[in-house]
């Protein structure tokens, strides 16, 4: 009888895991359906610093001081109380009860700290929570956060609330360890006015356990139905971020590949042998899209800095970059849904461009890249942007009727303007 909970916890244990990885692999499927142009990655060096600066060291986050500085106590206070997992996971298995205990006074610094950052972790998410529901900041309000995307917010921070407390109380009701008087600052106090005397403290404690420890369980597997998946892939996506200067747009090899067979300078060699018939010009839906700009769209926080910054949406305009990057994340989880469905992708009759992003959204782009520069983990909405009207102008012949004449003056006047060469002088009017 004694091994029936050590037979639970790897049950569990396993059972966790392993939807971990499998939610792991339908995302990195998802992402790998972008059939865009490949991406070249060099560099590594520069790539690598731009992650430890972004992703770990939360360097665009303390551009706004507040939310950056709470954001980078819960962040770094996660990370080093679940080293606290480490001894769970064995005690869970193995059946002993605070391992390390051993190591005395370390022990009790450690833990001590733990206990300090989790009271840290609480009073930051505390506020986060008042700014997002009471203080009805405006880039919080915006349509596409009602609903799901707002209950979810809400949900990790609940959630982390919760985490945080059990695991202060699993320490408070620990009768031997307070007693033992070696570095508990919080869970001491909660013993001492709370729990001092009560009987049967341990199974209180056991009841604390097994609640943080499947909640921790709940937590890994819920951030992939969550904007916090940006935990996991915020790494990823910092080092295979954009490293050229950010006004500068990429050229479309298909149009490349079209120029150099007009003008016979293809090389051979070069891979540039695919039928015309089987070229796309821009993006229509998520599979025209590279794997990068997918990997964007799972990784989106949705803190709307990007909206936020956007000048066409400052002046009222239908575009907003974070509902760019949700919508492309909510298509490829449908085409993600479709294939677990039927084995592959049956087509549905939906695209990207027009079931989920209009037209009028992308003529609103300025593309000044106040998104990009904003976004506090390096997504580029611009470059979705920039596919889907170049599918709208190369294979729809689509475009806004003031710049269809402009590009007509161009190639008829070689100036935006209305004029003949001749008549240069009424180019200023």
């Amino acid at each position: 009888m004694s091994y029936i909970p050590n037979i639970i916890f790897l049950i569990l244990l396993i059972g966790s895991i392993g939807l971990f990885v499998s939610n792991l692999l339908k995302i990195r499927r998802n992402i790998n359906l972008g059939k865009g142009e490949t991406l070249e990655v060099n560099n590594s060096g520069k790539r690598f610093k731009n992650m430890m600066r972004v992703a770990f060291g939360q360097g665009k986050m303390i551009s706004r001081p507040v939310a950056g500085i709470l954001h980078f106590i819960v962040y770094i206070s996660f990370i080093i109380i679940n080293i606290e997992l480490v001894e769970i996971i064995i005690d869970g298995i193995f059946g002993t009860h605070r391992v390390f205990l051993p190591m005395g006074k370390l022990y009790g610094i450690l833990i001590g700290s733990f206990e300090i950052l989790a009271l840290l972790v609480i009073v930051s998410v505390s506020i986060f929570w008042v700014r997002r529901n009471v203080l009805k900041i405006k880039r919080f309000l915006e349509n596409k956060m009602m609903g799901w995307p707002k209950l979810d917010a809400n949900l990790i921070l609940y959630f982390e609330i919760i985490l945080m407390f059990l695991f202060l109380f699993m320490n408070a009701a620990d009768a031997p360890f307070q007693e033992m008087e070696i570095g508990n600052p919080i869970s001491g106090m909660i013993y001492n006015n709370l729990l001092v005397d009560i009987d049967n403290l341990h199974v209180l404690e056991r009841i604390f356990w097994w609640s943080h420890i499947i909640g921790i369980f709940i937590f890994m597997n819920y951030l992939f139905y969550s904007k916090h998946l940006h935990i996991f892939l915020a790494f990823p996506n910092t080092y295979y971020a954009k490293m050229e200067e950010k006004g500068k747009l990429n050229n479309m090899k298909s149009v490349l590949n079209e120029v150099k067979l007009m003008l016979g300078t293809q090389d051979n060699d070069s891979g540039l042998n695919e039928s015309s018939e089987n070229i796309v010009f821009g993006a229509s839906d998520v599979t025209d899209l590279s794997w990068l700009q997918l990997l964007n769209a799972y990784t989106c926080t949705e803190c709307g800095r990007c909206t936020e910054a956007c000048p066409a949406n400052m002046t009222g305009k239908k575009l907003s970059p974070r509902k760019i990057m949700m919508d492309t994340r909510d298509r490829i989880e449908e085409v993600g849904r479709n294939i677990d469905k039927n084995g592959s992708f049956i087509p549905d009759n939906k695209k990207l461009l027009g079931d989920y992003i209009s037209n009028e959204e992308l003529w609103a782009c300025t593309s000044c890249n106040a998104c990009v520069q904003e976004c506090p983990i390096d997504i580029d909405p611009l470059s979705i942007i920039m596919d889907l009207r170049r599918y709208l102008v190369m294979e729809n012949s689509s475009a806004p009727i003031q710049l269809n004449n402009m590009m007509n003056n161009i190639e008829n006047n070689g100036a935006p303007w209305p004029y003949s060469q001749m008549d240069r002088l009424n180019w200023k009017n």
